[in-house]
């Protein structure tokens, strides 16, 4: 007889089916193999006690700090700790408690609805000079050429813009916006180019979306986060798919001491509230990609907080896009110029991955590819 470990990231549905486990009992095993971490903050101290109770009777456990059971304080912050099989069990027993858990119980079968997708790499493209990073800045036929290199490298997007959005960046007018990107767009047009590829356009400014739009493009990637109704208007009236991104301030400000309460948080909140009037004018969900923004406001600890957390933003049952690709983050975990910062980038993005981004948006599309096809591999 031999024993070994199974290490994590493994697929325990496949290993179950080659043990020839009936799939009825696939489905029940697979509930009980996986840990689930809820952190639950400014719980009423009433509400984590009955959640406690309730989570250890179907063996899984809330982590309160001490002075809950005798109710010092009117709130705490919890951790929730469970399987998807008990998470399933303590929402359905949560719906029928006092002290707001009815909410909490609708946020927990959020949580399970999360599903498998496939990875997409969105390659960039820069029509402008001032991009943080040369290499991605192409014009005229250079760029065509560029994109059909990011094609055949395995590029799924084609994110394309012409106003850099880098820290203290210069506020560019809606003509010069235009004119930098009118040959490329003609260019796409003309060769067909979005049948080989879905095109982005990288753009706050509704004249150059409606523009890219009617060049074909079927993605509007808002930094702004859908602040302005009418890109709201233009995704619902085309069809086509609208990414929301979380920044604070303006790409001017955004780096001047970015400050939080609680990142997790405010984003969270930041994305309920957009999501909500997004369908409030007609847009549908499945039409929206959340970015939670890395560096757009953000420290570093900001940064990392929100990537050991990604997973947490599944709940709106939305795709997650990352874009880490080459950022200042790297060079603050280890002094690197952006010219040698791909294998930091790598690391970024198989993590956001691992949490549960579905598009990577990175200038190194080839390396990207082989990158995801190994990690995919491996879990």
């Amino acid at each position: 007889m031999y024993i070994y470990r199974l290490g994590k990231g493994r697929n325990f549905k496949k290993i179950l089916k080659d043990l020839g486990v009936q799939t009825g009992g696939i489905n029940i095993m697979v509930q009980k193999m996986e840990t689930v971490w809820i952190y639950i903050k400014d719980i009423k101290t009433p509400a984590a006690n009955i959640l406690k109770q309730d989570a250890l009777s179907i063996g899984a456990d809330l982590a309160v700090p001490s002075g809950v059971i005798t109710c010092e304080k009117d709130y705490v912050d919890a951790l929730l700790i469970a399987t998807p099989a008990q998470l399933k069990t303590l929402a359905k027993k949560e719906l029928l408690q006092p002290f707001g858990l009815k909410y909490l119980a609708k946020d927990l079968e959020n949580f399970l609805k999360e599903s498998k997708r496939e990875i997409k790499i969105m390659g960039v493209l820069n029509a402008n000079e001032d991009s943080f990073y040369e290499g991605s800045r192409f014009q005229g036929a250079l760029a065509v050429k560029y994109i059909e290199q990011m094609i055949e490298d395995g590029a799924n997007i084609i994110d394309i813009g012409a106003v850099s959005s880098r820290p203290g960046a210069k506020d560019v007018s809606k003509s010069e916006e235009l004119k930098r990107l009118e040959a490329i767009f003609k260019a796409i047009k003309e060769a067909r180019l979005y049948e080989k590829a879905l095109f982005s356009i990288d753009s706050y400014t509704p004249e150059v979306i409606r523009y890219a739009l009617d060049s074909g493009f079927k993605l509007i990637n808002d930094i702004t986060g859908a602040r302005d109704e009418r890109i709201i208007s233009l995704a619902r009236d085309y069809g086509v798919k609208l990414c929301i991104m979380h920044m604070q301030g303006t790409p001017k400000t955004m780096q001047n001491n970015p400050n939080y309460d609680d990142v997790m948080v405010e984003i969270d909140n930041f994305f309920h509230k957009q999501i909500k009037r997004c369908e409030e004018l007609g847009l549908k969900r499945d039409s929206l990609i959340l970015d939670v923004g890395i560096g757009f406001g953000k420290s570093l600890e900001h940064n990392l907080t929100l990537l050991k957390n990604h997973s947490n933003f599944l709940r709106y049952g939305c795709e997650l896009l990352i874009g880490a690709s080459r950022k200042s983050m790297i060079d603050k975990i280890i002094p690197t110029p952006v010219q040698d910062r791909l294998a930091g980038t790598l690391a970024i993005h198989l993590k956001a991955i691992e949490n549960g981004a579905t598009i990577v948006r990175c200038h190194d599309v080839a390396e990207h590819k082989q990158a995801i096809s190994v990690w995919e591999a491996m879990n």
